[in-house]
């Protein structure tokens, strides 16, 4: 029996996210997303609290708390502001990245300067200009010398690049096939030969910024090589499995914030006679996000439990990230000629969801990835 209901522990970190969010978050969300930049200050908050490895270990610097509180804590944020959440979100990811394959050296040394805050953030260096959607097209490559590698090649698309003192870099190592000839590669920002180009103009997300990469002869120590040459693909996806989970968290936060502006301006204008057609809206708002939730915690509680999630992580990224933009459009119509208002936090909230559709794995992908498990399944199982 399925019952992902959080424990006590786990509503002590929505809690300290919680406030996190209103004393931190909140109040700096707006200028963020008008002057741009990078939320340093409130990511060395959010270290100190211990919410840069929430499912890290606890011997490795983590909360050790697993992927549910991770949910709930990444809602709770991103409603307050998704630019800094989308940060803590890759931190997290590359923390768990490094601990669960790294060596024993490089968990000791990566993992708590990301929990803790002294890599400032880590990064997730996959996606190419010309490999987004489909990483086997990465033309990236690492050449193995007699002192370590060699890489070079360029990455776009990386969240916090610009500050990020960690970045996990997928490159190919040989001309096999596909993702055959994919390996992971752990590289510091201070790395020689490592070039960071200039932040991206993007709808939204203003305050979280995402560069360009540029690997010009980078050299790396023997020690760089995460896993095993050749099985950086299986790193990538395992990443992008509980990323999802992020991701959804991440558009759950941003819908009900939208919904709770589109219900508090409803309340203010029309007292108790909200028109029914803003009462639809509002209810289809919430269901649809509840339902969302309920899938996103069900992907959560079973990677918690070490138990196959992949599939269930689709659905929640999938069904979260496309409720939350159906969400805040839904209240970008209640209020309106209001609702195109800079002074009002709602355009912001329509600008960041969107995003959540395209990054780690876009909506088609998650549909290719469910179908194909929907079609294997009942092959086996013989039905017609």
């Amino acid at each position: 029996m399925l019952d992902f209901q959080p424990d006590a522990d786990e509503l002590a970190v929505a809690a300290i996210a919680r406030r996190v969010a209103d004393e931190v978050l909140r109040p700096a969300a707006a200028r963020l997303d008008r002057e741009g930049g990078f939320p340093r200050e409130s990511l060395a908050t959010l270290a100190r609290e211990g919410l840069l490895g929430i499912a890290v270990p606890r011997e490795l610097g983590g909360r050790g708390a697993g992927a549910l509180a991770y949910s709930l804590a990444v809602t709770e944020l991103a409603d307050a502001c998704a630019s800094t959440t989308v940060a803590l979100c890759v931190n997290n990811m590359v923390a768990e990245v490094v601990a669960h394959f790294g060596t024993a050296a490089q968990r000791e040394h990566h993992v708590p300067r990301l929990c803790d805050g002294r890599h400032v953030v880590g990064a997730f260096a996959l996606s190419e200009p010309g490999a987004g959607s489909d990483p086997a097209a990465m033309r990236t490559r690492a050449r193995p010398t007699d002192r370590g590698w060699v890489i070079s090649g360029s990455k776009l698309w990386i969240t916090s690049g610009s500050d990020a003192g960690l970045f996990v870099v997928w490159a190919r190592t040989s001309d096999d096939p596909g993702a055959r000839g994919i390996s992971t590669f752990l590289v510091p920002g201070d790395t020689p030969g490592l070039r960071r180009g200039r932040p991206e103009h993007k709808l939204g997300l203003c305050g979280s910024t995402t560069v360009p990469l540029d690997f010009e002869a980078c050299e790396v120590g023997p020690e760089a090589l995460l896993d095993e040459p050749g099985r950086g693909f299986r790193v990538a996806m395992m990443a992008l499995d509980g990323g999802r989970i992020g991701i959804a968290s991440q558009a759950l936060g941003i819908g009900r914030a939208a919904t709770r502006a589109a219900t508090v301006w409803a309340r203010d204008r029309f007292g108790t006679a909200v028109p029914q057609a803003i009462q639809f809206a509002l209810a289809d708002n919430a269901t649809e996000l509840d339902a969302a939730a309920v899938l996103t915690h069900r992907a959560a509680w079973l990677k918690r439990r070490g138990l196959p999630f992949s599939q269930q992580a689709s659905m929640a990224k999938l069904m979260a990230s496309e409720r939350a933009v159906a969400s805040c459009n839904r209240a970008l119509a209640v209020l309106g000629a209001a609702g195109q208002d800079r002074e009002l936090p709602l355009e912001r909230f329509v600008r960041d969801v969107r995003v959540t559709t395209i990054y780690e794995g876009t909506s088609e992908v998650q549909r290719i990835v469910l179908a194909r498990d929907i079609v294997r399944r009942f092959a086996e199982q013989g039905r017609a």
